[in-house]
């Protein structure tokens, strides 16, 4: 029904541009009077495009966004639905004026039986015509709801079905990041932690087993400096891991955190007006932490700055360094950032050019 609908409103299309179109193209070639003639002639194909529009959402389930289209673009919608409706038009018939020949066909072969040898070739012939004409229907009725959406948007049903590819991509990816978190934390208790209280535990064993005063001292005294290492070293991977400073302090303390122990210059520019949520503070604190510890390690730059602002509803965290440039979006660590900013709804945007300098600026929601 949706599509004998669009039939007649092509045909009502066809009839617009016929009579009132006609009639304003002499206007519309005069350079004074186009702007004039455009503006009326554009005022009634709005109506006949608001008809398109309830004809997608009545028959076809279609519910669009709030659209504002420019003169021009209104006119180039409605001529092109009015050529796509003419033809099918055309098909249609096609298919009727097939129908009928059918028809008669079967009524011929059921009064002579014996001639169906001669009709057989017609029946094929009709056949593969059919074929095609219904193939010409199906393409007609998708060309018909691909105009729809370029001119009004995507339907909210479009708009849900992306919506929930991007939630099916974020949460494969938050657990992708998940997962090489947890690698990393475990490595790095392997390779770090776990190895100076094996060297620990030597010390001290040879303390305990050294009969000389003297050299069970020294042993002593490097165990106890062995212990303090040990134990930078744990708070630098709980550090990493969570920050307690986030609970305790805030993000403006935390973040500061980040500069101490950054050993590259680092300038802070913070301005938020109003306490963020957890999880916006947790993605911000992340974003500048792997930002700044890629800057120190692989860009060779001697000054970083960071900016975090917000006005509420959002919040921007840049991170910019005068390095060399070059880092890889697709690199464990950038990918993991930009899982954890997709979980939140947020963008990350990375610009780093070959020659530097890099910025890594991440927009978070905070509703």
């Amino acid at each position: 029904m949706g599509a004998l609908l669009g039939c007649f409103t092509a045909l009502a299309g066809l009839l617009y541009f016929a009579v009132p179109g006609a009639l304003a193209l002499p206007f519309a070639l005069w350079p004074r009077t186009r702007p004039r003639a455009l503006a009326l002639l554009s005022s009634g194909a709005r109506g006949l495009t608001g008809l398109e529009r309830r004809r997608r959402g009545v028959f076809f389930g279609d519910v669009f966004p709030p659209h504002h289209a420019c003169d021009r673009d209104v006119l180039r919608y409605l001529a092109a639905r009015t050529g796509a409706g003419i033809l099918f038009s055309g098909v249609l018939a096609l298919l009727g004026y097939g129908t009928v020949l059918a028809g008669l066909l079967a009524a011929g072969m059921a009064r002579d039986p014996a001639d169906w040898l001669r009709l057989l070739p017609q029946a094929a012939l009709g056949g593969v015509l059919l074929f095609l004409d219904l193939q010409g229907l199906v393409s007609l009725n998708a060309l018909d709801a691909r105009l729809a959406r370029d001119h009004f948007g995507p339907s909210e049903r479009e708009l849900l079905e992306r919506r929930i590819a991007e939630l099916a991509n974020s949460r494969a990816g938050v657990l992708r990041a998940v997962d090489a978190e947890r690698r990393r934390i475990e490595r790095d208790l392997h390779d770090g932690v776990q190895q100076r209280l094996v060297a620990l535990a030597m010390l001290l064993g040879r303390a305990r087993r050294n009969r000389t005063p003297e050299q069970a001292g020294a042993l002593l005294l490097q165990a106890h400096q062995a212990s303090q290492e040990v134990l930078t070293e744990l708070r630098e991977v709980a550090w990493r891991v969570y920050p307690s400073a986030l609970d305790d302090l805030g993000l403006e303390e935390a973040l500061g955190g980040v500069a101490q122990r950054c050993s590259i210059p680092l300038c802070m520019e913070f301005a938020l007006p109003l306490p963020l949520p957890r999880p916006v503070e947790t993605a911000a604190y992340f974003v500048v932490c792997e930002a700044v510890t890629n800057a120190a390690k692989h860009s060779a730059a001697t000054c970083i700055r960071v900016a975090v602002e917000g006005d509420g509803s959002r919040v921007s965290v840049s991170v910019q360094d005068n390095g060399t440039g070059g880092a890889d979006p697709l690199g464990g660590g950038l990918s993991g950032l930009r899982s954890r900013v997709d979980a939140l709804d947020g963008r990350l945007r990375i610009e780093s050019p070959c020659g530097g300098p890099t910025t890594i600026t991440a927009e978070l929601p905070c509703a």
